[in-house]
């Protein structure tokens, strides 16, 4: 029993010291705790699944949380390179936006958008002229409207789609193959990947990544269409490629607004994977095209 217990724990050692050196490896090459991206990812699902299978309206308060940090991260880079885009009537229309788009569809979500823009650039130019800080006041509005457009715009087309009947299966099947990209990609361009994709935008982006997002993203948007959203496998085919555009867009767009400003992640908020903005960059545009093929197709 003594040997056995020094054989077990010989190999639990071993086993470790592997998984360690493997860890390091992978984020030498990544810049990513694989273990701490791995947890924070499952704790994300889980959550999402919760407020999309048992009570949609829960959905509302996980796109708050994700749409608010996300508004934060991003005004707060913005400032750092002063550009004054006030945080506190961003956040505000962040999250207001979010219940107009589930109870008042499209049209409650694109008035909040717009009135929340004017509401923004009011506040600054009120701030502009009552503090004396007018210089570069039209990139500063620029900026505020940019938040609103890229952040809240596109987030919320997800929760117009969830408040549609039936369409919290849309809302599962869109982000269940935007993540099947992001993992084809990162599996296929940590193996095999030597050819950059977008060299001066994202460096570690590969075309043999691209080549295997294609290849998870097709056969995820088949079988989810066939399985889940009861579509025929050819519209899986055409639903899986048309997200894996929209997230490869997504993840080079926000990668060239942090090459623009100048930093690596947009926060340290989740470990392994810097922001919420980081997670939620190829989910942004691919929200608003699963929103238009639910409204041709669903």
């Amino acid at each position: 029993m003594h040997s056995a217990r020094v054989e077990f724990e010989r190999q639990f050692e071993a086993g470790k010291a592997q998984f360690e050196e493997t860890q390091e490896k992978i984020k030498a090459r990544t810049g990513r705790n694989l273990l701490g991206a791995i947890l924070i990812g499952l704790g994300v699902g889980a959550a999402l699944l919760l407020s999309l299978l048992v009570v949609k309206e829960l959905f509302m308060l996980f796109a708050v949380v994700m749409v608010g940090f996300g508004t934060v991260e991003l005004v707060q880079a913005f400032r750092k390179r002063d550009l004054l885009v006030p945080i506190v009537p961003s956040v505000a229309v962040a999250v207001l936006t979010v219940p107009a788009a589930y109870y008042y569809g499209a049209a409650g979500q694109f008035i909040s958008v717009i009135a929340g823009i004017l509401l923004i650039s009011i506040w600054r130019i009120v701030a502009a002229f009552a503090r004396g800080t007018r210089a570069n006041l039209l990139r500063d509005l620029g900026a505020g409207a940019f938040v609103q457009g890229y952040v809240t715009f596109l987030a919320t087309f997800a929760v117009v789609l969830t408040a549609a009947e039936g369409g919290q299966w849309w809302t599962l099947a869109f982000i269940i193959t935007v993540v099947c990209v992001d993992t084809g990609a990162y599996a296929f361009g940590l193996s095999f990947g030597k050819h950059p994709m977008a060299p001066v935008i994202s460096p570690k982006k590969t075309w043999e990544g691209f080549a295997g997002a294609a290849v998870t993203s097709t056969v995820a948007g088949v079988l989810l269409a066939i399985f889940m959203l009861d579509e025929p496998w050819w519209f899986g085919i055409g639903f899986g490629l048309a997200l894996l555009l929209t997230a490869t867009l997504g993840d080079l767009a926000e990668s060239l607004i942090k090459r623009d400003l100048g930093i690596k992640d947009m926060s340290s908020w989740l470990p392994g994977h810097g922001g919420f903005l980081d997670r939620l960059d190829s989910i942004l545009p691919s929200a608003a095209v699963a929103y238009a093929a639910f409204a041709f197709f669903g």
